[in-house]
């Protein structure tokens, strides 16, 4: 499964209290995420969703509802519908309190192990840390292991001290020289990201009609689905308090719905 999902706003819910459970200082979090459900409403069809669902289930029971639109009389006939697909899922993430990812490293014609030391000097320096990063009264920046991958241009770094790793979230960038040369390498998190719970789902929605074979008429849109929605609000024609309605009379449009 593969989805483009928009930039949105999150709400944060609450926040455990881990009482000393991960001595690591890793930062965890989880975003519980549910996908809307896509319906597909075609021409001359028409969606009505009730606040009680036992107005859907007993229009659909009746079957054949007689409109008045346009000052003609036309039959519908309201049907159950089955829903797209729709995915939910927990993303759990956990940023290290140890590690930092560090990316643009200068491309260098010097042996790999020479460029590790390097960079772990670098970033072992306590002034460097101080100075731009993260104040630590014991000095720390003691760094307990380098992976550096020279194709990718990128290196993952490994604090001795947890917790280290936290205060280079506060800057991006850190000063590297090499040979006299001044550059800037990029440093962010290190993070990792897996799913859990995930389950894929579909069926019925038990508060909502499909109504097929609305005739064509001369007035708008927006007219036709007023004259539909006063319809099967009366109690008399067998209806309800309507939550939505959409009436589409050319093309075809998706709809979506959310896990009920």
């Amino acid at each position: 499964i593969e989805k483009k999902i928009a930039d949105m706003k999150v709400e944060f819910t609450h926040m455990e209290d881990t009482k000393d459970d991960f001595p690591d200082n890793n930062t965890r979090c989880v975003f519980s995420v549910t996908s809307k459900i896509p319906f597909k409403l075609n021409q001359n069809q028409a969606l009505l969703a009730f606040e009680d669902a036992e107005v859907a289930q007993r229009l659909i029971k009746m079957g054949k509802h007689s409109l008045h639109l346009d000052r003609k009389t036309t039959d519908v006939k309201a049907v159950p519908f089955t829903l797209g697909m729709g995915i939910k899922f927990e993303l759990h993430i956990t940023i290290s309190g140890k590690k930092i990812d560090v990316s643009e490293i200068p491309e260098l014609s010097l042996p790999d192990d020479w460029v590790r030391d390097k960079l772990e000097l670098n970033f072992y320096k306590s002034e460097h840390l101080e100075l731009n990063f993260y104040k630590s009264k014991d000095g720390g920046g003691e760094v307990e292991n380098v992976k550096y991958d020279k194709k990718s241009r990128t290196a993952v770094i490994t604090f001795l001290k947890p917790g280290v790793a936290n205060g280079f979230v506060r800057s991006t960038k850190c000063p590297f020289s090499v040979n006299g040369r001044q550059y800037r390498l990029h440093v962010s998190p290190s993070t990792n990201v897996h799913l859990e719970k995930l389950q894929l789902y579909a069926g019925i929605s038990k508060n909502s009609i499909l109504l097929k074979g609305i005739a064509e008429t001369e007035d708008d849109e927006e007219s036709i689905q007023d004259m539909i929605e006063i319809h099967f609000q009366k109690p008399s024609n067998g209806g309800g308090e309507t939550d939505r309605i959409k009436y589409v009379s050319k093309g075809a449009i998706w709809v979506c719905f959310e896990e009920e």
